[in-house]
């Protein structure tokens, strides 16, 4: 009879204080995973674009189009911050420097996260 009114006394609302940490840690773990993972599918996209590019890739292929219709809004500002003569080196510029932007910023993201853990 004892440890039900422990155990009862235990519970608030139903869960524990170490049951909702651990809930909470779990959600974050999975938020640290999910925004990891997009930062490496947006830099991954941007590399791909610019491979594309510096190979030549031809433009109306439907795979180079998808490619280039979704690395233009992920480049975020940074499709123009640098202007050579050749366009193909201002591709490797604008998005090689885009990609390891959002390698960066999910790092950093990450590791907030973490410590909110």
């Amino acid at each position: 009879m004892v440890t039900e009114d422990v155990r009862a006394g235990a519970h608030e609302g139903g869960l524990r204080r170490a049951d909702l940490r651990r809930g909470w840690g779990r959600f974050v773990d999975v938020l640290i995973q999910l925004v990891r993972w997009f930062g490496l599918v947006c830099a991954a996209l941007l590399a791909i674009h610019v491979i594309l590019t510096i190979g030549s890739a031809n433009p109306d292929n439907g795979i180079t189009q998808f490619v280039t219709s979704v690395a233009d809004p992920l480049a975020l500002g940074f499709q123009d911050l640098f202007t050579p003569e050749d366009p193909q080196l201002a591709v490797l510029l604008n998005y090689g420097i885009a990609a390891i932007f959002w390698l960066f910023i999910t790092s950093i993201a990450t590791k907030i996260l973490a410590a909110v853990r």
